[in-house]
């Protein structure tokens, strides 16, 4: 069965006012239709709450590492809400790619956070593709593509439907890699998008069909970010 990996931003299940029933049960569905004809790999991220006790945790004098450290144990306290909400996946998040591969095979939803310091849950979500030989990965963040600029900053920036991984590279260079830090999809993770070869969609996580479309390989509403041409790297 061909498998599929998604990064799933954590603010989707966890709002400022608690777990989101509704949207974490409806991407859950999502996920369970996905997976009668794909493997499933879902990397779910920290959200504002990771943020939040980054934030809290860095004022109060932690390094970077015990931020990061932080961040992935909120990651997997998020995955498990995820889990809560689907059927019959690998009953824990897993905690590092090989656990994830080994419960592959007997489940057909995989549910991660992070796995090391310094790497960004996007980051996962490639390197889990790369482990499963995905043919998509799917970025589901909080805007409906890519970008020329930051649309909640810049009034002129244009949505791409269609961009090179080089170009990703290039578009979010200067991203932060601090513990904590957010974005459509961080320089790390364009950067492993770049070296994987696997076309990935970014797309508004909530907006479900395009979600489902993407990870199906089916038209969708967001960007195609596509790999580079041999020796174009």
């Amino acid at each position: 069965m061909e498998s599929v990996a998604v990064s799933l931003g954590g603010s989707f299940l966890v709002q400022e006012e608690g777990v989101d029933i509704a949207l974490t049960r409806e991407i859950a569905e999502v996920l369970e239709r996905v997976a009668k004809t794909r493997k499933v790999y879902a990397v779910v991220g920290g959200g504002i709450t990771a943020r939040r006790y980054i934030q809290g945790a860095r004022r109060l004098g932690a390094d970077e590492s015990a931020l990061d450290e932080l961040g992935i144990a909120v990651t997997r306290i998020n995955a498990r809400v995820l889990i809560a909400a689907l059927r019959s996946p690998y009953p824990v998040p897993a905690k590092t790619f090989d656990e994830a591969l080994l419960a592959g095979k007997g489940y057909g939803i995989v549910v991660l956070g992070g796995t090391h310091p310094g790497h960004t849950t996007d980051a996962v979500a490639v390197m889990m593709a790369e482990r499963a030989k995905a043919k998509r990965l799917v970025i589901a963040t909080n805007v409906d593509g890519v970008y020329t600029a930051d649309p909640k900053k810049d009034p002129n920036a244009k949505i791409l439907p269609e961009l090179s991984a080089r170009d990703l590279v290039n578009i979010t260079i200067g991203s932060e890699n601090r513990a904590g830090s957010a974005g459509v999809v961080d320089s790390l993770g364009a950067k492993l998008i770049l070296r994987s070869g696997i076309e990935t969609a970014v797309v508004d996580g909530r907006d479900l069909k395009s979600l489902e479309a993407a990870l199906l390989s089916q038209p969708f509403t967001g960007s195609v970010v596509k790999p580079a041409e041999k020796g174009g790297a």
